[in-house]
């Protein structure tokens, strides 16, 4: 990819604009950087000492422009991208930008693609460990926090890739060795417009897959796969059928990707249930979406097992707190849409419910009907706090519910404190917002360390784990405030 003496501008300053930036002044590029944060910009101090400009604020352009590569989040109506586009530059994204560069590479990686509304950073790191435990040369990389570009540049033999749909929209070049749509439901509607458009953009995954990996629990998986061509494959948290992956005895089994040993078709047992954390039908479905992207390259079913086992899941994401007096204490503050908060409250069966957020456009009364007969009480809190309020009146009227109102000090340690008085032993305390967390925090890790301290506060546990005298839990609560 010729890029020596091209004009580039690089729209957004953070991670992915980041990388792009130094990639492109690397390769030789003439590189501008603009970014509406001046504060953002502050910290490419380092590239600009070595000649790339930075430009805050540009709502076009400049002249000379040969290409824009655009950070993911800037949605097409942007200012600087419209201007683009109305001067006939090329736009694309630091995906698009990292994949031209790897088909330039004389040993370019295989990429094992993964999207969905949920559940991506869950599957992707299972898909990565599922490798390392094959011995095989893998970076996790995407959304999940590693640039793409950056891991093409690290010459890896396999790139297992967190795509969300801002990512696919800006790419026009993927062609993976596998990919997966593991659900779609509404979110980023704000962004997208509509949930067709959002869908549209996630089964973009699917162009040129060789494998085109199919979760038949899901119908939106299913549609999308059925307008691409590739090999199909299915995976299913049921039984599978013949050229499928599914559960059958408490077991992971694979009829799709036969081994020698299986000659009767009957299946080749990839893991134990057990093998599977964090726990939960949704987990196990990401679970077989990494076996079966893991089996599309060829790993054996012995690396699977020692993979799952491995896995360390990430912060936020259905993490134990604490237990006390027979109740649970979980952050699932990654749950940031309603689709992964009904996932969430449907692994229990009594639930305290802490929510609230920014709901980004999407509906919460199917959540909530479904989940209702399963929550003992609910918690909400942040902007969106009264529309789950009157869905929680609406569809569960005799679950009570506490607001925590704007002006509350520290309004994570009211949430708990009135989660906590309103449990009863078996209960789970579930922080899985279904809204978005920029609100009130800088994000949803913010949230999630936040609710993790207030927990411990009430609970009397420092952050050692040691335990003191613990704060006394808020008694009564504002019913239908």
């Amino acid at each position: 990819m010729g890029l020596a003496g091209r004009r580039v501008l690089v729209a957004g300053a953070g991670v992915s604009g980041r990388s792009a930036a130094a990639a492109l002044h690397q390769l030789g590029a003439v590189v501008t950087v603009t970014d509406a944060s001046a504060e953002r910009l502050d910290e490419l101090a380092e590239l600009a000492a070595g000649g790339v400009e930075l430009c805050p604020g540009l709502t076009a352009p400049p002249s000379d422009t040969d290409l824009v590569v655009t950070s993911p989040g800037w949605r097409p109506d942007s200012p600087v991208l419209v201007a683009a586009a109305r001067a006939g530059i090329e736009v694309i994204g630091e995906v698009e930008l990292a994949l031209r560069l790897a088909a330039a590479s004389p040993t370019p990686p295989s990429w094992l693609a993964v999207t969905g509304t949920n559940g991506k950073t869950t599957t992707v790191g299972m898909l990565a460990a599922i490798l390392r435990a094959a011995g095989v040369d893998a970076a996790a990389c995407g959304n999940i926090g590693l640039p793409v570009i950056d891991a093409v540049l690290g010459g890896h033999a396999v790139l297992a890739v967190e795509l969300s749909s801002f990512q696919l929209h800006w790419q026009r070049s993927l062609r993976a060795h596998a990919a997966v749509v593991l659900n779609v439901a509404e979110d980023h509607l704000d962004w997208h417009g509509t949930l067709e458009a959002y869908a549209a953009d996630k089964g973009a995954i699917y162009a040129g897959a060789r494998y085109r990996l199919i979760n038949l629990d899901e119908p939106y998986s299913v549609r999308l796969a059925e307008l691409a061509d590739g090999e199909p494959v299915g995976y299913t948290v049921g039984v599978p059928a013949a050229g499928q992956l599914g559960v059958q005895d408490d077991q992971l089994l694979d009829r799709a990707f036969r081994d020698g040993a299986d000659t009767e078709g009957a299946g080749t047992v990839l893991a134990e249930v057990a093998d599977v954390r964090p726990v939960g039908p949704h987990n196990l479905s990401n679970a077989l979406a990494a076996a079966a992207l893991a089996r599309a390259y060829g790993v054996q079913p012995s690396a699977v097992r020692d993979g799952l086992r491995a896995y360390q899941p990430e912060a936020h994401r259905a993490v134990l707190i604490a237990e006390r007096d027979g109740v649970r204490y979980i952050d699932d503050s990654k749950a940031t849409n309603p689709h992964a908060a009904a996932s969430s409250l449907s692994a229990h069966d009594g639930v305290v419910w802490i929510a609230g957020g920014q709901l980004k456009g999407a509906s919460v009364d199917a959540l909530v009907a479904e989940v209702a007969s399963r929550l003992h009480g609910v918690v909400v809190l942040g902007v969106d706090r009264g529309t789950i309020a009157a869905a929680v009146a609406r569809h569960a009227p005799d679950v009570p519910v506490h607001t925590v109102d704007p002006g509350d000090d520290e309004a994570m340690t009211a949430a708990v404190g009135a989660a906590r008085a309103m449990t009863r032993p078996g209960d789970v305390v579930l922080l899985a917002p279904a809204g978005a967390s920029f609100d009130m925090f800088r994000s949803y890790g913010d949230r999630g360390a936040k609710f993790v301290a207030a927990v411990h506060a009430q609970l009397g546990i420092s952050e050692h784990g040691d335990e003191h005298a613990p704060d006394e839990p808020v008694r009564g609560g504002r019913a239908g405030s």
